[in-house]
């Protein structure tokens, strides 16, 4: 009797490889993006940032941090941009740095909205879907926290230009060398405010119904998609969190909307056959992410731990559930540099250093010790 393919095949497991799009991953471990402030003030990676990232390429995909298209959307004092040439060359030898160990990197493009400040983007104006401040959270500046302001709704021109924006940074990170890109459309930046009713009040073709709402993510990702490629392209969504995300996890309890939003995005990327969507939520297995699973007929990437740490059982649990292709893990990543290693070794895990994220130095940051370091 014939034996079927599946029946040959292993299951896969957290370890084997994956594909997505045009990039082969060794192993279905994805580095989040993580915020880790270290640019400075000109938003260009250097030597610090090239050393972190190029210690952390044995995972299957690195997911750069968030990454400004242009200087108004900066969201954090010393994040990274992708909006000049001199940021690209920074760029450059990081995914050089990454390529050579035989590496994956995607940048992640992130455009804040309405989460940043003057103070922050350079005396730049605020735009958003509608004029509503963040009313949680306050932003470190560079004078210190300070409250969100009041943004500017933009004018359906400005909704174009920042389509453009995403573009024009997507082919620039694709020059640079960056093996693909992904759209941040979670966490309650500019994607996400049009996608979240309590941030957009819109009465245009971009706001009302869950539609409209969807409407210039679909866009954006399509403009991504046709200039550098539906293949290089990831999105990244996080339904049901509000952008009081900003601060801790808050979930919508409209979730008749939730679905209806977040299933007619996913019915119009489908036919993009985009390399992945990539969900942060904190029931991947659940309901509402496997519809959209199914809806999107993609590879499905997933990240359930917003304030805590995804564990190696969990990761593995995802995986063998068949709940997602690949797991997105973040904290687990600064402090173990070589976490394919240790997960696959069943090995022991450096201690994370909390208060040191967010600092400029290499403490924290690049002195994590591998095996073989802490071997001796």
């Amino acid at each position: 009797m014939p034996v079927s393919t599946s029946e040959l095949s292993p299951a896969p497991s957290l370890f084997s490889p994956v594909t997505l799009g045009k990039m082969a991953l060794a192993n279905r471990i994805v580095m989040a993006p993580l915020t880790r402030v270290r640019a400075g003030s000109s938003g260009i990676p250097g030597d610090l940032m090239v050393e972190y990232y190029r210690q952390r390429a044995s995972v299957g995909m690195i997911i750069t941090e968030g990454t400004y298209p242009d200087h108004a959307s900066q969201g954090w004092v010393g994040g990274p941009g992708i909006a000049t040439d001199e940021q690209a060359a920074g760029w450059q030898k990081v995914f050089e740095a990454v390529h050579a160990e035989g590496g994956r990197i995607v940048m992640q493009i992130q455009h804040a909205g309405r989460a940043t400040h003057p103070d922050i983007n350079g005396g730049r104006r605020i735009l958003a879907p509608s004029a509503i401040a963040i009313d949680a959270n306050t932003p470190y500046t560079e004078k210190g926290e300070q409250p969100f302001p009041v943004p500017e709704a933009m004018t359906t021109a400005e909704i174009r230009e920042a389509l453009e924006g995403f573009v024009a940074a997507a082919r620039r990170a694709v020059e640079a060398g960056a093996d693909g890109v992904e759209l941040h459309g979670a966490n309650g930046y500019l994607l996400h405010q049009f996608l979240y009713p309590g941030a957009n009040q819109r009465t245009d073709e971009y706001g009302g119904s869950p539609e409209n709402r969807a409407r210039f993510v679909v866009e954006a990702v399509t403009a991504v998609a046709e200039a550098v490629g539906a293949e290089r392209v990831g999105l990244r969504i996080s339904p049901a969190m509000t952008s009081e995300i900003l601060r801790q996890g808050v979930f919508e309890t409209d979730r008749d909307d939730v679905l209806a939003t977040y299933g007619t995005l996913v019915d119009q990327l489908r036919p993009l056959g985009l390399a992945y969507l990539s969900v942060l939520h904190r029931e991947p297995g659940g309901e509402l992410v496997q519809e959209l699973r199914q809806r999107f007929d993609g590879k499905l990437i997933v990240n359930s731990a917003f304030l805590l740490q995804t564990t190696r059982e969990e990761a593995m649990q995802r995986i063998e559930a068949d709940h997602a292709d690949a797991v997105v893990v973040g904290r687990a990543l600064i402090a173990n540099p070589d976490l394919v290693e240790r997960w696959q070794g069943e090995h022991p895990e450096n201690e994370l250093r909390p208060e040191l994220f967010y600092t400029q130095g290499a403490e924290g940051y690049t002195d994590y010790p591998f095996l073989q370091t802490a071997r001796g």
